[in-house]
């Protein structure tokens, strides 16, 4: 066990601001058990999945309908 990087880190971490503690405790103990965002898109690009949509037609452009005020 490396005794001496765990006092050191113990030191860093007394050394930080309350929002820099909570920033340490989200990254250390939030469950990132779920995929990311940028992970789903790359899923789904690899999966092929929606590869059938380069195939229809642009029924919409920007054009159509009223805009959202």
């Amino acid at each position: 066990m490396n005794t001496k990087l765990v006092e050191s880190l113990v030191q860093i971490i007394h050394t930080l601001s309350a929002e820099e503690r909570s920033l340490l405790e989200e990254k250390l103990f939030f469950d990132s058990s779920e995929p990311s965002p940028s992970e789903l898109i790359n899923l789904a690009l690899q999966g092929k999945a929606f590869d059938f949509l380069f195939d229809e037609p642009d029924l919409y452009s920007l054009e159509d309908g009223e805009p959202v005020t």
